[in-house]
């Protein structure tokens, strides 16, 4: 098995000991992305909404790194601090993806790291 790192400016930095993503094959596993402005590394404000819409826009970025799109996930886990917000991210969804759209997982959690509202990973799968 061979690992190819993928990485990019256009998303935060990790804040930790991990990739953005891997690719091995035609496969590339995208890390959590949380709402974090890549060029400040500080949250995004303005509620839920704001953040989610920076979370699809940092993946977004990852995927392009990784020569696709978001068109390509096959496979996305949502976590949320508060599952209200579920129409929020469907509306959203409409917005970064066209049909068919990926396999979906969401998760109502505690907390997520720096607080924040939002976090959202994936496959994606390279042709």
């Amino acid at each position: 098995m061979t690992k190819q790192i993928i990485s990019t400016d256009a998303a935060p930095a990790a804040i930790g000991p991990y990739s953005q993503a891997v690719r091995t094959g035609n496969l590339v596993f995208l890390s959590g992305q949380i709402p974090l402005d890549p060029a400040t590394m500080d949250v995004v404000e303005g509620g839920f909404e704001a953040q989610a819409d920076q979370v699809f826009r940092n993946l977004k970025a990852v995927c392009e790194a990784a020569g696709g799109s978001l068109d390509q996930l096959v496979k996305v886990n949502l976590f949320l601090t508060d599952l209200s917000n579920f129409g929020v991210v469907n509306t959203l969804m409409e917005q970064y993806f066209s049909q068919p759209y990926p396999a979906r997982a969401a998760v109502g959690v505690k907390e997520l790291p720096k607080g924040v509202l939002f976090e959202a990973e994936g496959v994606l799968e390279l042709s």
